[in-house]
């Protein structure tokens, strides 16, 4: 598991965990039945506070990308993949509705927003 949090970032230190986690999960870089670190662990590594490590592995689950078993920790759930395509659509298209209202904010066109799209990409 590979995280690297910006403190100088808008988003929010648990949705880097979260958005980073489940990236590695939907890349299929984390496999089914991976334990992640303990959440007092991964706080101390990362040097963040628990209740942050707390909040995106919830998250998470919430989204059933891992999964708790009492006593032994959070896994990455099985999925197949199709269901790793669906939920890193949902994923996407979630995002991209935040993106979309911004850009319809400044009264960008479709095509405008594919242009400077394309500068970046």
């Amino acid at each position: 598991m590979n995280i690297a949090i910006s403190n100088t970032s808008e988003k929010p230190i648990y949705q880097q965990l979260f958005e980073q986690i489940s990236a590695q999960i939907l890349k299929g870089e984390l496999e089914s039945g991976y334990c992640l670190p303990p959440i007092r662990q991964a706080a101390t590594e990362l040097r963040v506070s628990v209740i942050t490590v707390k909040k995106a592995w919830e998250e998470l689950e919430r989204c059933d990308l891992i999964y708790t078993i009492t006593g032994k920790g959070c896994f990455v759930a099985e999925l197949s993949s199709d269901e790793m395509l669906q939920k890193r659509n949902e994923m996407i298209l979630r995002q991209m509705v935040i993106d979309t209202s911004y850009y319809k904010s400044f009264g960008l066109t479709l095509e405008e927003v594919f242009e400077l799209l394309k500068e970046v990409y």
